[in-house]
C-alpha cells in the first residue's frame, strides 16, 4: 500500500528515534502508519517501575493507548550480563543514573567487566513487545539474542542504543554497532519480537 493510503495508525510508545527507525523497518509493508508517541501528541513519559520487561512494556503501551485510542505497540528492552547476575536488565537505560549519557552507560558496563575474562563475558539482549488494540486487549511477544560483551566499544553508535557498541551476538565477531541496520534487525532481540508481532497481525487479518 502506498504512503498516503494508510487505513490505520499504529503508535509506537517511544521517544527514542533509534528504536522508531528499527520499528518502521521491521513493520514496513503493513497497512499501518507507524507514528512515534511524540507524533501522536503524547510527550509525557510513563514511570518505568516494573520489575520485568513485560511489566514495563505493558505499562508504556497502556499509557499511550489510553491517551490516543489507537493501536499501540511498546517494548521494554535491556541487556542482561551473566556475571553481574543479570544486571543491568530492566535498569539498562538508567544504569549510569537518571539522564546518564550513552557514553556513560558504555563506560560503566566496561568498568564493571574490566577484570572479567573472555570466557565469562556472556550476556543476552531481551525485548518484550506489547500490542494493544483500541478496545484495550493486549498481547506480548518476546525476543532474545545471546552473545557476549566486547572488551572495548566498537562501531558507529545508533541514537539511544549505546549497548550496540559492546554487544557481540553469538556466532558473530562484530558488535551490533558494526553491522548495518538490515544485519542487526535480522539478528536482534527487538527484530525477533517485532517480527513475531508482525506475523500475529497478519494472521489476525488486522492488516
Amino acid at each position: 500500500m502506498s504512503e498516503g493510503n494508510w487505513c490505520m495508525k499504529l503508535i509506537f510508545a517511544t521517544h527514542n528515534q533509534g528504536k522508531l527507525k528499527e520499528m518502521r523497518a521491521l513493520l514496513a509493508g503493513l497497512a499501518f502508519e507507524v507514528l512515534s508517541a511524540d507524533e501522536a501528541g503524547v510527550t509525557e513519559d510513563v514511570i518505568e517501575d516494573g520489575t520485568t520487561f513485560e511489566e514495563n512494556s505493558l505499562k508504556k503501551a497502556r499509557f499511550v493507548s489510553e491517551k490516543t485510542g489507537e493501536w499501540v505497540a511498546a517494548d521494554d528492552s535491556g541487556i542482561c550480563i551473566d556475571v553481574l547476575g543479570g544486571a543491568p536488565g530492566v535498569f539498562s537505560a538508567r544504569w549510569a543514573g537518571e539522564g546518564g549519557s550513552d557514553d556513560a552507560l558504555v563506560s560503566k558496563t566496561l568498568l564493571m567487566m574490566k577484570d572479567v575474562p573472555e570466557e565469562k563475558r556472556d550476556a543476552h539482549f531481551e525485548t518484550v513487545a506489547t500490542l494493544i488494540d483500541p478496545s484495550g486487549k493486549h498481547w506480548a511477544f518476546k525476543g532474545i539474542v545471546l552473545g557476549h560483551i566486547a572488551s572495548a566499544p566498537r562501531g558507529v553508535p545508533r541514537p539511544k542504543l549505546p549497548y550496540d557498541m559492546v554487544f557481540i551476538p553469538e556466532g558473530h565477531d562484530r558488535t551490533f554497532a558494526e553491522m548495518s541496520d538490515e544485519e542487526k534487525n535480522g539478528l536482534s532481540h527487538r527484530g525477533r519480537a517485532f517480527r513475531t508481532l508482525r506475523d500475529f497481525l497478519l494472521k489476525q487479518n488486522v492488516v
